[in-house]
């Protein structure tokens, strides 16, 4: 599909507080995507130039464009003007492109066949300019401009005067996907200008102040189509096991709680660490020694060429499990979840993980979307804690 939309809402709460699911989308690959047209190189290029300005600006809330990510529509103004937007918990700030901005990357580039739906803040009877600029950085890109205030329907539920950012400009990996701007559903702390984020403002009008993420599976590179399902205001009691266990937060900024231990065939690790669960990286962010503990279990080989670690594709579903300890219960992740078919040449297929370099603060794990389609995540913000549930797929 060349445009990806979101469908029905399903009001399933009554009285004057409700709860609501919204059936999302998937993206296709774009790390698959440059391999297929020979262009991998040279955006591998591109991103790690990037990577090194950005370590000198020391804001780098994570967020991965390299695979698949997960999308949704919300409404702006008035008339309403729909937009495709990045549902993210790894970030807490919500933003838009603005009309007026022509670049490349904010008219979406052409060859890529996905035009962008940009908000025109003129045609809003109801948009409030503000004269405070905003500027974010994000793990692979990067956009600026200026906020203002304006009606916001997102999920069948209205938020007036909801304050976000109106981006006048926006790095170049933005060009290549039909992103039209990113919902943060992070904590408010994490916010930049002290930005109210939008899940706040939604609380009153829910039954419970929490929301739920099922992602739906996907054996090979998806190529876009139905990815799963957000539900603000209750669990998911379709695609979810109604057993969640959860675990307090260890801080409200990300969604970051304790991760007790990790383990892989022989490998075995009993430390505690910071970790966090996020919808916007597609990965699993993972300490090098843990990484190179996978390696060894699977017999992955590294590609210099693709700069991946794969393995042969006939094993997708027969490699060890990961196993990860939280709050004392151990969680399996199958191999069909942290291998995935990019359509690499041979026969190869790329072990989902990415290496991260502990600083000494903040998290040393990031739990995305390979994780994720394994377990729901309950966000209970009204609890400061966060739950886990096996997920049900249809294979």
């Amino acid at each position: 599909m060349k445009y990806l939309i979101l469908v029905t809402v399903a009001l399933v709460g009554f009285i004057s507080a409700a709860s609501f699911s919204v059936p999302t989308r998937s993206v296709s690959s774009l790390r698959a995507k440059l391999i297929r047209e020979n262009k991998y190189q040279d955006f591998l290029a591109q991103q790690q130039s990037a990577r090194t300005l950005q370590l000198n600006s020391g804001s780098q809330p994570f967020l991965d464009y390299f695979d698949d990510f997960y999308l949704g529509n919300i409404t702006l103004g008035t008339p309403a003007q729909t937009v495709t937007i990045v549902l993210d918990t790894g970030s807490s700030n919500l933003w838009v492109i603005d009309a007026a901005c022509n670049s490349e990357a904010c008219n979406g580039d052409p060859k890529s066949g996905f035009p962008k739906h940009k908000f025109n803040t003129t045609a809003s009877s109801t948009f409030v300019t503000e004269s405070r600029k905003f500027s974010i950085s994000y793990g692979s890109g990067s956009c600026s401009g200026h906020l203002g205030k304006d009606t916001i329907t997102m999920g069948g539920l209205t938020i007036s005067n909801q304050e976000f950012g109106v981006a006048e400009t926006l790095a170049s990996v933005f060009a290549e996907q039909p992103v039209d701007g990113i919902l943060g559903l992070g904590w408010p702390a994490l916010a930049e200008d002290k930005v109210i984020p939008p899940m706040q403002n939604l609380l009153p009008q829910l039954d419970s102040p929490l929301f739920t993420v099922w992602l739906d599976r996907k054996i090979h590179g998806s190529d876009g189509g139905n990815g799963g399902l957000i539900t603000y205001g209750a669990t998911d009691t379709i695609n979810c096991d109604s057993d969640i266990s959860y675990v307090p937060l260890t801080s409200k900024t990300y969604w970051e709680f304790a991760l007790d231990g990790f383990s892989v065939g022989s490998y075995s690790e009993t430390k505690t660490a910071k970790v966090i669960s996020d919808t916007g990286t597609s990965w699993i962010g993972a300490p090098h020694a843990v990484i190179s503990a996978v390696v060894k279990a699977t017999g992955a080989k590294f590609d210099w060429s693709t700069e991946l670690y794969t393995v042969d594709c006939s094993t997708m579903q027969t490699q060890p499990d990961l196993v990860f300890t939280i709050g004392g219960k151990p969680y399996n992740v199958k191999s069909v979840e942290y291998i995935l078919d990019l359509g690499l040449s041979k026969n190869k297929c790329a072990l989902t993980f990415f290496g991260m370099t502990y600083m000494g603060f903040g998290p040393s794990w990031i739990l995305g979307d390979t994780f994720i389609r394994q377990y729901c995540n309950v966000y209970d913000i009204g609890n400061a804690r966060i739950g886990f549930s096996q997920a049900k797929h249809s294979f």
